[in-house]
This record gives structure tokens, C-alpha cells and sequence, in this order.
């Protein structure tokens, strides 16, 4: 049996793998999944509750949703009074023509003092996309459909949630995209070379592993300019957690690094005149494939992780952009949690179920991978 059979057998591989597959889909469509601009407000439609969808077939219409708007504030409650304008039905319907976008399109954070035409550009756009103005979901007429309610600005919850999600599903890639090379470098040098230079490295190693990262995190990310785009934080912020997070793998990587070189097919690749470095890179990093792809799942979750707290306490992704970090951040805000917890448990739901299932899938490739696995 394949370790790809295998991987299929298990069922909670399976329930991770479609998670994820799910997640990535709808953050790289957000433009068509989401029914709104991420950015847009809604005229008087501040902390609305999630739209109350109604199904009678009332004139024809099938399911729609009223105009709906907040009333004052009660002072005696603290609440607030919803109000539903009857006379204007909006009919939900499928593909509705809305903001125009351009679908696919591949833009990479630009640092604004790279931007020497025009500093208000803080991005690179790769590949143009499509264009479009079609959405998945939406409504025909005045009233909107807010699946997940509204924030404090009046914009569209889910639609936020979507675009949010490109930020820290991707952080964790390119996290790892960095980290892992360096990991696997320092390591096989290390290992390889041994003597003065394994000492030097691994004293290196255990320094930077002996400060808390989290902690170094938000320490660095705390003295960033608060001028700074988002762009350049969300390139900052990868940088900083991939410089602290590659020496655990450089260990593992040394270790085994020094069994592999007294190998017999290493011993032949020196005996013909390879280089040191060749031979790192061609014989011995590769018999090391197996460990680092179970590796690397299971560290990305650290890198959202990290992006979340950050964002969270206000050192990472800064409003008005997206992501799943800043928008639990309403939590610190104790009218929210009492009057409006709509707004919190959709980013904390996304956030543990992709930790949960990439560590599922991580766990599930080292069952599948392992040749001592008794799952066979």
C-alpha cells in the first residue's frame, strides 16, 4: 500500500485535507465569493446582527432580505433597535452583478520606500487576472445580505472574513517557504563540516532557541514604526517569524546529517571529486525529504499563529485591511462581546480550524510516510 492510499484510508487526514482545500479556494476567489467590497461601508448599518433571511413567497419572490438599519442606542440597555424597511423586498439571487474586481489577479506587498515614482503604490501587481463583476451571492434592490453581520464601520463581515483569510493562510506558507532553506542549510553545514564550524552554528542555534519567541516577536514587531503599511508589515512580519523559527529544524537537520555522511553513496560522491556543497545539496539534504515535509506542515500553524497574536494586540496587520488576527481583535472590546459576539467567533472558529487541520494533516503524513508505521 502507497503512502498516498494510506493517507486516503485516514479519516482524519481526509476531514483536514478538505478544510483546507476549501479555505484556500475561498481566499483565493474571495473577489467572487464575497458579495461586497471589504472596504465598503454600509449607509446606517453599523454593528447590524447577521441579515435575517425570509423564505414565504411573499409577491414571487422566493428568499429575500429588507433594508435594515440600527436605531438609537438604548441608555438604560446599551442596546440597539433594529429596524426593517418592509416596503422594499430585495430577492437574493445567485451570480449578481456587483463590484467589479479583476478575479485571480497576483499582486506581492511592495515597502513603501521602494516606491520612488509614487509612494501611495504598495504593491506590484504580477499577473493582471480577469475581470469581472460577477459574485456568487447577493441581492437586487436596496437591502443587503450581511450572512455574518456588520463591524463598527459598517462593513460587510463575511466578505472581510474572506479577503482576511489571504493574509494568514499565506503567511504561513511563505513563513515556511524561508525558514525551512535556511533550517536545512544551517543543519546540513553544520552536520557535514562538523568541528570548529558545527560548534560555532549549533552555539548560534541554541542562543537564538533560548529566547521565547513569541516574546521576541512582539518585541520587534512593537519597535516598527507605526507609519509603516500594511504591506510592509505583513513582509515584516514573515521575515521576523522566519528568522526565529528554523533552528529546531536546523538540529534535527545536523543529526541527521551526521549519520547520512558516512554513508556509502556519500563516500562515492567524494571519492569522484564532489563538492562539499553539491553533495549537501544533492545526496543528503534530499534522504532528509520525508522528515521536512512532515515538518513543515505542522509548523505552519505557528506562523498564523504568530500573525493572529500580533494582530490581535495591534503590532501586525492594522486596519483597514483584513485578516484573521485584527479582526478577533474586537474582542478586547467588552461592548462587543456582550452585544455583538457575531463579530467574534467566526475569525476564532477559522483560526482553530486551520491550526486543527494542518496539524490532522501533518500528523497524518508521518503515519503515511513512515516506514516503521504500523499503518500499512
Amino acid at each position: 500500500m502507497t503512502w498516498w492510499q494510506r493517507l486516503k484510508k485516514n479519516p482524519l487526514a481526509r476531514f483536514g485535507i478538505l478544510t483546507l482545500l476549501v479555505f484556500y479556494i475561498a481566499v483565493i476567489g474571495a473577489d467572487f465569493f464575497a458579495p461586497y467590497d471589504p472596504y465598503a461601508s454600509q449607509l446606517e448599518g453599523s454593528l447590524l446582527p447577521p441579515t435575517h433571511i425570509y423564505w414565504t413567497a411573499e409577491r414571487g419572490l422566493g428568499p429575500h432580505v429588507y433594508p435594515t438599519t440600527q436605531g438609537p442606542v438604548d441608555v438604560n440597555t446599551g442596546r440597539r433597535s433594529i429596524a426593517e424597511d418592509r416596503t422594499r423586498p430585495s430577492p437574493v439571487r445567485l451570480f449578481v452583478k456587483g463590484t467589479a474586481y479583476n478575479f485571480l489577479q497576483l499582486q506581492l506587498p511592495l515597502p513603501t520606500q521602494w516606491s520612488l515614482s509614487d509612494p501611495k503604490i504598495d504593491q506590484v501587481v504580477v499577473f493582471p487576472g480577469f475581470k469581472g463583476d460577477r459574485h456568487l451571492f447577493g441581492t437586487l434592490g436596496s437591502g443587503k445580505l450581511n450572512l455574518l453581520g456588520t463591524d463598527e464601520q459598517a462593513r460587510d463581515q463575511f466578505s472581510r472574513l474572506l479577503y482576511g483569510g489571504r493574509v494568514s493562510l499565506s503567511i504561513g506558507l511563505l513563513g515556511v517557504a524561508i525558514s525551512f532553506p535556511l533550517g536545512m542549510l544551517i543543519g546540513g553545514i553544520s552536520g557535514y563540516f562538523g568541528g570548529v564550524v558545527d560548534s560555532v552554528l549549533m552555539r548560534g542555534v541554541e542562543v537564538l532557541m533560548t529566547i521565547p519567541s513569541i516574546y521576541l516577536i512582539v518585541a520587534l514587531a512593537k519597535v516598527l514604526p507605526e507609519t509603516l503599511s500594511s504591506s510592509d508589515r505583513f513582509i515584516l512580519i514573515v521575515l521576523i517569524t522566519s528568522l526565529v523559527s528554523w533552528t529546531s529544524l536546523a538540529r534535527v537537520i545536523r543529526g541527521e546529517v551526521l549519520s547520512l555522511k558516512q554513508r556509502e553513496f556519500v563516500q562515492a560522491a567524494r571519492a569522484v571529486g564532489g563538492q562539499p556543497l553539491y553533495i549537501i545539496a544533492r545526496h543528503i539534504l534530499p534522504q532528509t525529504a520525508t522528515f521536512v515535509i512532515i515538518s513543515a506542515t505542522l509548523s505552519i500553524p505557528s506562523f498564523i499563529g504568530a500573525e493572529s497574536v500580533l494582530s490581535l494586540i495591534g503590532l501586525g496587520i492594522q486596519q483597514p485591511d483584513p485578516s484573521w488576527g485584527n479582526l478577533l481583535s474586537l474582542a478586547t472590546n467588552a461592548s462587543i462581546l456582550v452585544f455583538q459576539p457575531w463579530l467574534l467567533w467566526p475569525p476564532a472558529i477559522l483560526i482553530v480550524l486551520t491550526v486543527l487541520s494542518f496539524n490532522l494533516l501533518g500528523d497524518a503524513l508521518r503515519d503515511a510516510l513512515d516506514p516503521r508505521s504500523v499503518r500499512r
